[in-house]
């Protein structure tokens, strides 16, 4: 990747349902929902995205941290455009689902 591109990243929920590709600074380039997603309602439904984006975004910026790696760039200068290493983006990852409440029930509606 070159310096001018964009570093892009598609992550979906766990479920599946929700999918989204995002650049690295953010921008929502592709959503994808799945029906099923529609029953929880607009709220639910657009913090569900908006958390997919944010994990998307991060990996972006993830991959960009690697690519600027190859090409040279100092570990300082990264850390100072706040791209995060895949250890870092794994620590938080770990961290979110150490703090998601477990379901009050293990049964799915059918």
């Amino acid at each position: 990747m070159s310096a001018d591109e964009v570093a892009v990243a598609t992550v979906g929920n766990r479920a599946g349902t929700v999918t989204v590709r995002a650049t690295d600074q953010g921008l929502p380039l592709a959503i994808h929902i799945d029906q099923r997603e529609l029953r929880y309602g607009g709220t639910q439904l657009a913090a569900s995205i908006l958390e997919v984006c944010t994990r998307a975004t991060a990996e972006a910026k993830v991959r960009r941290r690697a690519d600027l790696t190859e090409q040279g760039v100092p570990a300082e200068v990264l850390d100072a455009l706040g791209l995060p290493t895949r250890n870092e983006l794994a620590a938080a990852a770990y961290q979110e689902d150490e703090e998601e409440a477990a379901p009050t029930s293990w049964m799915r509606q059918l």
